[in-house]
């Protein structure tokens, strides 16, 4: 039997409209509180967005996705898994950044997760932006390098921004592979698409093995065939999923600082999530929703929708593994 205490505030008990909102309605458990040791998934805010380059606006992103949360069920759709009952799931609350200083900012992004790693809670994040990705895996692949599957629609595996700029969210993931973070030979970027300043990144990855699907390729095989490849990268071993909401098509997700035309549709974007079913995910993140530029809250709810899908996969196998 499911412990009640951590089940979500069903629609047929308080409208979704009214009440506190939750990331999925779950119970708020903070690091300090008496049962924190007992969740098994941990859903987490990071609202920050100091390493963005154009449109600012993902720091709203964590409050905007659990407002639009309240939609989500307890079972899923189409796969009939119902997590809050398979595992502990919990809202750990947001970190608490230093919007004026971005080094001071990932130092407690790594120290909240930190402290969820080391209760063994596996950590499902709603950004903020994408150099969030990079502290976040500073926890998680504290004892050694991870694999990662990622879905955007940019490498953000370049050197630098305005020469010399180390930290931004074209960054994150050039730095994780230089700092021992992300084993690149078990990476795999599905996606990539736009126009580009150079090949910089591209350079970067061929050289160090990371295997990039374009988008062209992506339509070419389809979902099912990239995402055999992408589970066959990364193997059974330790993988991190990092899902940044401008993969989508911006007629679907037109609230990010980054679109890019020509890509998936929003029942894709839930695929490709419902099809990392194996892989051995150790933390997973959605980054990049910014509300100023969808106050409707669509993409919101797509990229929660998103997290849901990526839920349902990691309560699943932490179930199967007892």
């Amino acid at each position: 039997m499911s412990d009640p205490f951590f089940q979500p505030v069903s629609g047929m008990d308080l409208p979704r409209f009214a009440g506190v909102p939750t990331f999925m309605r779950l119970p708020h458990v903070a690091p300090d509180h008496a049962r924190f040791g007992e969740v098994q998934i941990g859903l987490i805010g990071v609202p920050w967005d100091s390493g963005t380059t154009n449109r600012p606006g993902p720091r709203h992103g964590p409050r905007q996705l659990r407002d639009l949360s309240t939609m989500i069920r307890a079972q899923n759709g189409a796969t009939g898994v119902r997590p809050f009952e398979a595992v502990n799931c919990a809202d750990l609350g947001d970190v608490g950044p230093n919007p004026a200083d971005i080094q001071d900012s990932m130092a407690r992004i790594t120290a909240f997760y930190d402290q969820v790693i080391a209760a063994g809670i596996l950590p499902l994040t709603g950004g903020g932006d994408h150099l969030s990705s990079l502290p976040i895996l500073r926890a998680v692949a504290k004892s050694g390098p991870v694999g990662m599957v990622h879905f955007d629609s940019h490498t953000d595996l370049f050197h630098s921004y305005f020469d010399g700029t180390m930290y931004t969210h074209g960054t994150p993931f050039r730095r994780a592979v230089e700092e021992g973070l992300l084993d690149p030979k078990r990476v795999v970027q599905i996606g990539i698409r736009g126009t580009a300043y150079d090949t910089e990144d591209r350079d970067f990855a061929k050289a160090e093995g990371i295997r990039i699907i374009p988008i062209e390729e992506y339509f070419a095989r389809g979902p099912e065939d990239v995402m055999a490849e992408a589970r066959e990268i990364v193997g059974t071993a330790p993988t991190y999923v990092s899902y940044d909401i401008d993969f989508v098509d911006p007629t679907f997700a037109p609230g990010t600082g980054t679109p890019e035309v020509g890509g998936p549709n929003s029942f894709e974007a839930l695929q490709v999530a419902r099809l990392l079913d194996g892989v051995n995910i150790v933390g997973a993140d959605l980054v990049e929703v910014s509300p100023p530029f969808d106050q409707s809250g669509g993409t919101a709810f797509l990229g929660v929708s998103i997290m849901f899908e990526m839920l349902c996969v990691m309560a699943k196998a932490h179930a199967a593994a007892g």
